[in-house]
């Protein structure tokens, strides 16, 4: 047992457990190359040149500010397209409470620009997903490319 714990707390520090693009709690995480700004630019334009809707900008930092509170910059953009959302919604309804498609993008305690999204395959075991195997990759390969363009990584 003892080495076991070693191993892991060998593979903590040095950040090979936890690693850029892993599913953790069901979010991705990428680091982005850019700032704030540049980063949430390029996710939005990736969306509107893939003929996805933005539905809806959350700028939470602003949120904290109408309150007198302090956040770093964190900007969640929701956005879809019913001809990737639809099926999968076919299959299960349920899955319907996580669409549209949300990413995240938040200034870590480092200041690190990241970006984030809820893993298909999160979404496939929350919900029991069966069936939908060829739409859950779709969207998949989707959202790893919007957010590689985002970090430009």
């Amino acid at each position: 047992m003892k080495k076991i714990t070693s191993f892991l707390t060998f593979l903590l520090l040095t950040g090979l457990f936890i690693s850029e693009g892993i599913a953790q709690d069901g979010m991705v995480t990428l680091e982005s190359n850019y700032s704030f700004e540049e980063t949430t630019n390029r996710l939005e334009s990736a969306l509107t040149e893939n003929g996805l809707t933005i539905f809806r900008k959350v700028d939470h930092q602003e949120g904290a500010a109408s309150v007198d509170m302090e956040l770093p910059p964190t900007t969640l953009l929701i956005f879809g397209n019913p001809n990737l959302g639809t099926p999968l919604m076919q299959c299960t309804p349920t899955v319907a409470i996580d669409l549209p498609q949300k990413m995240l993008i938040w200034k870590d305690q480092d200041g690190q620009v990241q970006v984030g999204y809820n893993s298909p395959d999160y979404l496939k075991k929350r919900h029991g997903i069966k069936g939908c195997d060829q739409e859950l990759q779709k969207v998949s390969g989707a959202l790893k490319k919007f957010a590689q363009t985002a970090a430009g990584n």
